[in-house]
């Protein structure tokens, strides 16, 4: 069958969304409800983000039912709906179309003259957000979506009605591949979702496609400073890559960076021209980085890098990336997302940047298969944490594999020089950190599962203590 072209929709049609509560998907049922389409959706239980939706006009269903297909045009699922679902298999029944999240997202970046894919295993969510505020600064009315939540726009996703659209573009299980960008970015490339890809050649292959999507109409915009990057687009005929890096040799690079109280500055450089100074708002050489993809993306959509520079500049971050919570005992609790052996590193080299008496390192692995072939990496990340508490493995959507054991890392890690131990229980967690927390410490919490829970317990006990 054809791939989905949204003008190929009846003007108001009916469209389901199953699995509407989750952070893209609702992002795509917003995306539905302003360009006037009917949505319904379910989901298994009911949340602040279906509480939204419904609020903004979709008919939810708590609990999946066949029932709640009837009536749709179109269904949209996601990848972790198999089957046996009973909406899917009474969409088939009634022979309405089904298909995935990215294949509905790819169908409406073709509504947008600038489609902007920003992929990478690293630094989307942060290069989205950057994006976001730089054309939001610029007056352009985007349509974002992000796999964050960024107070600029209230959530994750915001639909405008002009002609730029930003999205992330995820490689896990090539749902990138059903795009339709006009420019790619790629901000690294690094083994992971192993669960998937059979390894780092497979991966690069897929980035590879991925860039091949903007031959003829686009551009692609690499960091060229990453090896993989220039091996997966080296003899890339027919596309226009845009390089940036740390390298003057490159399109985009930066020159005089400066750090004060920890936040970089730097003159944003185009093939030896200064073109505007940048100071972030945002820790670490990485967000340099990011900033300068950005300023580039923005350069490649008409608008001038002292207009991108200036939004970008207003941008303090997506929630749960380097996302200040609160303070206990002086020291300062910080939420991160980063649960790659890269990510890792880069925090904490972020974090030594601010004044401080001791890191502390709150981390909680995420996967088995990530952590079982990342091994090696994550036992080399945590150099930079004067402490390091590991917890239980968040699964999501895999059982123990009888090998993966969160106090062996633990082990392996102090075995190296770090002060690291294994404690399972969030609770017995916070109440090591409520007693031995002191001023000048940064504790951090990190990993994509529900570590931020404990930050979260962090601070609002040591409230409620000094209140009474």
């Amino acid at each position: 069958m054809a791939r989905l072209n949204i003008s190929d929709l009846p003007s108001g049609a009916a469209i389901h969304f199953i699995g509407i509560g989750g952070i893209s998907m609702s992002g795509m049922a917003q995306v539905a409800l302003t360009k006037g389409f009917k949505v319904t959706g379910s989901d298994r239980t009911e949340s602040a983000i279906t509480d939204k939706l419904a609020a903004r006009g979709a008919v939810i269903h708590i609990g999946h039912s066949a029932e709640n297909v009837h009536g749709a045009e179109l269904v949209v699922h996601t990848a972790a709906v198999h089957e046996d679902n009973p909406e899917m298999k009474e969409a088939h029944r009634l022979g309405i179309r089904l298909v995935d999240r990215a294949e509905f997202l790819g169908a409406v970046m073709k509504e947008y003259s600038h489609a902007v894919g920003v992929s990478g295993t690293h630094g989307k969510t942060t290069t989205t957000g950057m994006l976001a505020h730089a054309l939001m600064y610029a007056d352009t009315d985007p349509t974002i979506s992000i796999g964050g939540e960024l107070d600029l726009i209230d959530g994750n996703i915001r639909c405008g009605h002009g002609d730029c659209f930003v999205t992330e573009a995820c490689e896990y299980t090539n749902s990138f591949l059903k795009f339709f960008p006009t420019i790619a970015l790629i901000t690294n490339i690094e083994e992971d979702h192993l669960d998937f890809f059979s390894g780092i050649e497979e991966i690069r292959n897929s980035f590879r496609k991925f860039a091949e999507l903007t031959r003829g109409k686009g551009s692609v915009v690499a960091m060229w400073d990453d090896d993989n990057v220039r091996k997966t687009l080296e003899n890339a005929e027919g596309l226009d890559i845009i390089t940036y890096g740390m390298s003057d040799s490159y399109d985009y690079y930066p020159a005089d960076i400066e750090y004060k109280a920890g936040f970089p500055s730097y003159d944003v450089m185009h093939k030896g021209k200064k073109v505007c100074r940048l100071e972030l708002n945002v820790p670490g050489e990485h967000n340099v980085l990011n900033s300068l993809a950005a300023v580039a993306v923005c350069t490649l959509m008409e608008i001038e890098p002292e207009t991108a520079a200036r939004g970008i500049e207003t941008f303090k971050g997506t929630h749960r990336r380097f996302e200040r919570r609160g303070t206990i005992n002086e020291a300062i609790v910080i939420d991160d997302y980063a649960h790659h052996p890269t990510e890792i590193k880069a925090t904490l080299t972020a974090a030594k940047a601010f004044p401080h008496s001791r890191i502390i390192t709150i981390f909680q692995p995420h996967t088995y298969s990530r952590t079982r072939t990342l091994w090696d990496e994550f036992v080399r990340a945590f150099d930079d944490t004067d402490e390091l508490i590991i917890t239980h493995i968040y699964a999501a959507r895999e059982v123990f594999d009888g090998i993966t054991r969160p106090e062996n890392l633990a082990a392996e890690i102090k075995s190296r020089g770090v002060n690291a131990v294994y404690i399972e229980e969030f609770d017995d967690i916070v109440n090591k950190i409520q007693s031995e927390a002191r001023k000048g410490d940064i504790i951090f919490t990190m990993g994509a599962g529900d570590v931020t829970e404990i930050g979260y317990k962090i601070i609002t006990i040591h409230n409620l203590s000094t209140t009474k």
